[in-house]
């Protein structure tokens, strides 16, 4: 059964490009380490210190080889210890969600 993680931060609003250097290193490591970076996010319009991220797993057992996969990256530990020192995520909040079969990654259709 596929499951994403559905990550919502708070961010500091005055460090939007701080966010988004270490969003965009999640790019690179969390496929590398067995993850399907579905993306990250930035605000828009509306709240200015909330943005999200969403990684895929196929099944639990996934996540759990994901995870000990990235505790041994150098570039994934170095990008959690960056975003401490400077602080520019204030909160996190993780939720599971199960994947509804037949409405992932779906090619985008043009109207006659």
């Amino acid at each position: 059964m596929p499951i994403t993680c559905f990550i919502r931060y708070q961010i500091d609003p005055f460090q939007r490009d701080a966010f988004r250097r270490y969003a965009e290193a999640w790019g690179r490591i969390i496929p590398r380490c067995g993850g399907h970076l579905v993306g990250y996010f930035l605000p828009h319009e509306g709240s200015n210190d909330v943005a999200w991220g969403l990684v895929g797993f196929d099944d639990l057992a996934a996540y759990e080889r994901y995870r000990a996969t990235l505790k041994a990256d150098p570039e994934g530990r170095a990008n959690f210890e960056w975003a401490q020192a400077e602080r520019f995520i204030l909160r996190e909040e993780r939720s599971w969600l199960q994947d509804v079969a037949g409405t992932r990654e779906l090619p985008r259709q043009v109207a006659p």
